[in-house]
């Protein structure tokens, strides 16, 4: 980091609970933590800066780390990511402004190298990981009865993906499946990782072994493009299950409550199915949802799973009673429309 965006780190550090009362107002402190829900100011506990400690080192004060999703940094990249701003200039100027400083000098050099946790460095892994097929997370997929993906699916396999376990933890290396986030616009905008064991069968023994980094507020996994109908719910496994038996539809996984609720609708969006997870989060997502589509025209049906979630139903109930369960929820004219009489999925 060049000197005077250290300094500005340092200044910010400094006023470590001021920046958060401004760019992170959601939050509140906790001891020697301030806690928010996410760098998006939503709310929520699991992202916590710390706002006391030495200027740099274990334990520094304006350090921050997202428990669900692995990013984490100092000020300046919470101010970046908060702001959405991936130029240096323009975040130092942000910081100038926070500061009460006068504006620095035109570096030539304005870019963040991509910092970790950011849409860059989630599109730089992406990049580097390999169709699935053959692949440890073809094998996880399969043991979950997810046994066919298409072709276009933004699923991916890294054989040995980093992993910290905290900002202080060393790193580690897994398998893992990646899946791409996209904006409406199909731009990846970040990347979750579910990190495998050595043998593909099962998650990673860590303990995250799901996270999700980069821009993902509104956005999220998609499967197809969205016409009229859609079918939107937290989990990939959850979206993938339900895929097995409405192939057709177009589906986007949130990956977690609070981004189902804030999820972004595409303008040719005319009826929403919300995959809902049992349990209060769900519930609140599914509501937050529903209000906030109702309020844009588009009619919201709800799909529940017959036992905790969609991927036990497909892996517990008999087919043709998971397909039952599912299309009595639908419209017909979806019936006729989007659901398959068997279990293929074609590329």
């Amino acid at each position: 980091m060049p000197s005077h965006a250290a300094d500005l780190a340092r200044r910010l550090a400094r006023n470590a609970e001021a920046v958060c009362r401004h760019y992170l107002s959601n939050g509140h402190r906790e001891g020697r933590y301030w806690l928010v829900g996410d760098v998006a100011n939503s709310r929520g506990r699991s992202l916590f800066v710390r706002l006391s400690g030495p200027d740099h080192g274990k334990g520094a004060a304006g350090k921050w780390t997202d428990a669900a999703t692995g990013e984490h940094g100092d000020l300046l990249d919470l101010i970046a990511l908060s702001r959405g701003l991936d130029r240096l200039r323009d975040t130092l100027d942000e910081a100038r402004a926070f500061l009460a400083l006068p504006p620095g000098p035109v570096q030539r050099h304005d870019r963040f190298p991509a910092p970790r946790g950011s849409p860059e460095s989630a599109r730089r892994l992406y990049a580097m990981s390999k169709p699935i097929a053959g692949t440890f997370a073809e094998s996880y997929l399969r043991g979950r009865g997810i046994l066919t993906t298409s072709v276009g699916d933004p699923l991916r396999f890294h054989p040995r993906c980093y992993y910290r376990a905290d900002e202080e933890s060393p790193t580690e290396t897994w398998p893992a499946l990646i899946a791409a986030v996209t904006d409406l616009g199909g731009k990846i905008t970040g990347v979750h990782r579910t990190w495998l064991d050595s043998s593909g069968q099962d998650k990673a023994p860590i303990a995250s072994p799901r996270r999700a980094m980069g821009h993902l507020l509104g956005h999220g996994v998609r499967f197809a493009v969205v016409d009229e109908v859609m079918a939107a719910g937290e989990g990939v496994e959850t979206m993938l299950s339900l895929r097995t038996i409405l192939p057709a539809l177009p589906m986007v996984a949130a990956l977690s409550a609070n981004h189902l609720a804030a999820l972004f609708f595409p303008p040719t969006l005319r009826r929403l199915y919300v995959a809902r997870d049992r349990d209060p989060a769900g519930d609140a997502a599914m509501a937050s949802l529903h209000h906030r589509a109702t309020a844009a025209g588009i009619e919201t049906f709800g799909l529940s799973p017959s036992l905790d979630d969609f991927n036990e139903d497909l892996s517990r109930l008999d087919i043709e009673d998971f397909r039952a369960s599912v299309r009595r929820q639908l419209v017909p004219q979806d019936v006729v429309r989007f659901m398959t009489s068997d279990m293929t999925v074609t590329g």
